[in-house]
């Protein structure tokens, strides 16, 4: 399935220098999709100088024209929808409804940065000398790294692309090893619409490896990275040794607040979108459910009941609800953390184990805990995976106090019918996003990110653009006199 890619520079695929592949499981099988090109440290050097070329084309290309490329890039992912997703199930083991539907958010985010690039405006302003004026513009900052996970492959590859596009800038993209295809086939996207030679480039390899000799490069003048809080730190380490902006989404524990005011069957449904949403292997996955003491046994019954109906499964049959976990690591990950909270007091409500019926799959099944507590590992440790964690609070600053009383800060969920309460709660929540009486939270037309060690820079609205962007200041004199 690799063999049509490899590594993208100058705008051609082509084999590693050295001709080495690495193997791409598929997590429902255990299965080998195929052999992916593993990037060296020529082709590493080879994608830089492609890259410092790219940006100099692409910098003076007008940002109409940029525009028109940018949008086309959305069209055709439309128009590629079904491969899209099969790449995703195949890697991912999402569903392929899931799968669809990142899909068309990630299609979104170049359409709005399309628009986007238009919106570039710079300022005037008197200056205290009359025969002066104060010129205040943007320039591209440079050329960029892009470093991918692999949970969310076309969406997390989408915001870095587009924005870098939108702002004039090149951009190496680095996926994760374990969702090489999906990014290949966008980034083939980005060719196939009119993207000049060396404006994208791909490198598929070691990820330590190349992230490493990428941002040890002068020609890199700024890193976008999603990913776990302990990479990141890595990264913002290295990166400091050249002074480059880095643009940081890391990991994030969300709290799940629900007061005793709500409708249950509601709550609960957004739950389950929320928190089961690609295995719960999401970084605004809620984590933390905080639930009213009056309400908590009608929303652990209500939860049990619509977790049952979940069919686990391959993602490619088109029954399939709940697919496996990415991979074996994750499995065990998840599987160590569940006997870690029944150790320590967590009641099994529902799931806690393997399912029966597979042989093959790093399947689990979704989990309900109850009588957990705050001070209980999994509270700390983000799960990533088909955990639900009930606790129980009393009153309102007692709960903003415990959801807050963490490290990490990226997402919230606030459920209420009272406006006021709402409303002093979002504004309360030490996280970069609110989510109150939805279960959305990531679209193209908001900034997402976050906040403590979650990382910050925004990726997705209007602010965006602003990290892949210079700020150039002119004194201009009117006149000789």
């Amino acid at each position: 399935m690799y063999e049509k890619f490899g590594q993208f520079i100058d705008g051609k695929w082509q084999k590693s220098s050295s001709g080495e592949t690495y193997d791409v499981i598929n997590p429902a099988t255990e299965e080998i999709i195929g052999k992916a090109s593993k990037a060296n440290s020529e082709d590493i050097q080879k994608a830089l100088k492609s890259a410092e070329k790219g940006l100099k084309i692409w910098r003076d290309t007008s940002p109409w024209e940029r525009a028109k490329i940018i949008r086309k890039i959305s069209e055709l992912m439309r128009e590629k929808v079904d491969v899209l997703s099969k790449w995703m199930t195949l890697e991912v083991g999402k569903p392929l409804t899931e799968g669809v539907g990142e899909v068309g958010g990630a299609a979104d985010i170049f359409e709005w940065n399309s628009e986007e690039t238009k919106r570039i405006y710079g300022e005037t302003n008197q200056s205290r000398f009359p025969n002066t004026r104060i010129h205040v513009n943007y320039q591209p900052v440079g050329v960029v790294a892009a470093l991918i996970p692999w949970n969310f492959p076309a969406i997390l590859a989408s915001r870095k692309i587009s924005t870098a596009l939108a702002a004039g800038c090149s951009v190496i993209v680095k996926p994760d090893v374990i969702t090489p295809g999906t990014v290949m086939e966008l980034v083939d996207i980005c060719r196939e619409s009119g993207v000049p030679p060396g404006v994208v480039n791909l490198l598929s390899g070691d990820p330590a490896q190349v992230s490493s000799e990428l941002i040890s490069s002068d020609i890199i003048k700024k890193i976008s990275i999603t990913g776990s809080t302990r990479v990141g730190k890595l990264i913002l380490k290295q990166a400091a040794e050249k002074v480059q902006r880095v643009t940081m989404e890391l990991s994030g524990h969300s709290p799940f607040i629900v007061f005793d005011d709500v409708d249950l069957n509601k709550v609960t449904d957004m739950a389950m979108t929320a928190k089961f949403r690609n295995n719960g292997q999401v970084c605004i996955s809620p984590n933390r459910f905080y639930i009213h003491e009056k309400k908590k046994d009608e929303f652990a019954k209500l939860m049990i009941d619509k977790t049952k109906k979940l069919k686990i499964g391959n993602g490619l049959d088109n029954d399939t609800m709940l697919g496996p976990l990415t991979t074996k690591q994750r499995l065990d990950a998840v599987e160590k953390l569940v006997e870690t909270t029944k150790k320590e007091g967590g009641k099994v409500l529902y799931g806690g184990k393997k399912p029966a019926n597979f042989n093959k799959g790093y399947y689990f099944e979704p989990t309900i805990f109850d009588d957990v507590k705050d001070n209980f590992t999994i509270m700390k440790e983000e799960p990533f995976g088909p955990i639900v964690p009930i606790l129980t609070f009393k009153h309102f600053d007692e709960v903003i106090e415990r959801a807050n009383n963490n490290d990490l800060g990226l997402c919230s969920y606030i459920y209420t019918t009272d406006l006021k309460k709402a409303n002093k709660a979002s504004e309360m929540m030490e996280t970069g996003c609110v989510a109150v009486n939805t279960a959305a939270v990531a679209v193209a037309e908001a900034p997402f990110g976050g906040i403590k060690q979650t990382g910050y820079g925004r990726e997705g609205g209007s602010m965006a653009i602003k990290d892949y962007l210079n700020i150039k200041y002119t004194h201009f004199g009117i006149s000789y006199e």
